[in-house]
């Protein structure tokens, strides 16, 4: 069970802000900086950039600050029994770089909608989500050196993944993430070990398969939803990707789904 305290985000400090707990709380606290911040480890004062988590345990000296103006944090103060925090391998009072700030920015969103809340299953949500939480420490705490440029790629990344029928290409790609389009290329596929524009066309086609197995759209439409101009093309590349003509597929989705159900 997780007492959760209080828990913020998108916390605003002026740039005097300090936070000094020398004998540290009774209570864990994590925080995840949106800015720079200047942070004590190990007995010395540190500057690190912004996008950076810190998991205090309880009775451990605690201070950070502003650092070059303004602060803004996302932070928690909670007490769990959960073996997942009263057992983690997670590095306690250091740093750790987020790769990917926003995932962790909107479980802090959803903690303080879940804290507010008094429904039945309020107590397992806020477990789920702390869970989670920690999960994402221990992978980014993996990943001491992130590959250059990581977040920008990570960000391009989703917006493939989340509307892959825009008309994508390596150019496009390339201005979206302010880089060449050969030095782009080279690190999205050392990255995510796929090149950019392969990545497009599986999102596309994995789009297009859920679209012909449980919709009635016309091919030409899904084809054009998917970012297809030219059906013959999509077929082509729908076909390379799974073997069948989207014409096929539709009907073998719609066979599977007739066949009787064992008892």
């Amino acid at each position: 069970m997780t007492i959760i305290h209080y828990v913020g985000y998108d916390t605003a400090h002026p740039d005097d802000f300090v936070y000094d707990i020398p004998e540290g709380h009774d209570f864990w606290l994590l925080v995840l900086t949106q800015t720079p911040a200047e942070i004590w480890v190990k007995g010395e004062i540190r500057a690190y950039p912004a996008h950076y988590a810190v998991l205090f345990p309880p009775r451990q000296k605690i201070l950070y600050r502003a650092c070059s103006g303004p602060f803004i944090n996302d932070w928690i103060r909670f007490e769990s029994e959960a073996p997942f925090v009263t057992e983690t391998t997670i590095p306690l009072a250091t740093p750790i770089a987020m790769p990917d700030p926003d995932y962790c920015h909107k479980l802090f969103q959803l903690l303080a909608t879940e804290n507010f809340f008094t429904h039945d299953y309020r107590e397992m949500t806020i477990d789920y989500l702390l869970h989670i939480m920690f999960n994402k420490l221990l992978e980014a705490s993996q990943y001491a050196d992130p590959p250059p440029y990581y977040r920008q790629l990570l960000d391009l990344r989703k917006q493939i993944h989340h509307h892959p029928g825009q008309p994508w290409s390596v150019s496009m790609m390339a201005e979206y993430v302010h880089l060449s389009p050969g030095y782009l290329q080279s690190i999205y596929k050392s990255t995510f070990g796929i090149s950019c524009m392969e990545d497009v066309i599986q999102c596309r086609i994995r789009l297009a398969k859920e679209r012909i197995a449980h919709g009635s759209q016309r091919l030409s439409d899904i084809a054009a939803l998917c970012g297809y101009a030219n059906i013959e093309h999509f077929s082509r590349q729908f076909r390379k990707l799974t073997g069948l003509t989207p014409r096929s597929y539709r009907r073998a989705s719609q066979a599977s789904y007739n066949e009787p159900q064992a008892d």
